[in-house]
């Protein structure tokens, strides 16, 4: 029988900025390269982003998020959560 309360998934990892741009950009089956051509930023930037050696920035953020489809904030806060009130 279905439960009518909502229960949010258990919190597994802690991913970074950096991780959270490599994964998305991985599930969409783009290399590095690609995405620096789709961006405009060279592909040693994105690199040092994915390893947490460069800050993302907001305009970054937001270049970033359009050549993933994304919301920027997925990429800025990969780990902020929703209350439990907010929840569809």
């Amino acid at each position: 029988m279905w439960r009518k309360e909502y229960r949010p998934a258990k919190k597994r990892i802690t991913v970074t900025v950096g991780e959270s741009v490599r994964i998305i950009r991985e599930f969409q089956e783009l290399s590095q390269n690609q995405l620096s051509q789709l961006t405009g930023i060279a592909q040693a930037t994105i690199s040092a982003i994915e390893n947490d050696r460069v800050r993302l920035g907001v305009e970054r953020a937001k270049v970033l998020a359009q050549a993933l489809k994304c919301h920027p904030g997925v990429l800025v806060f990969p780990g902020w959560e929703l209350p439990k009130d907010a929840a569809a």
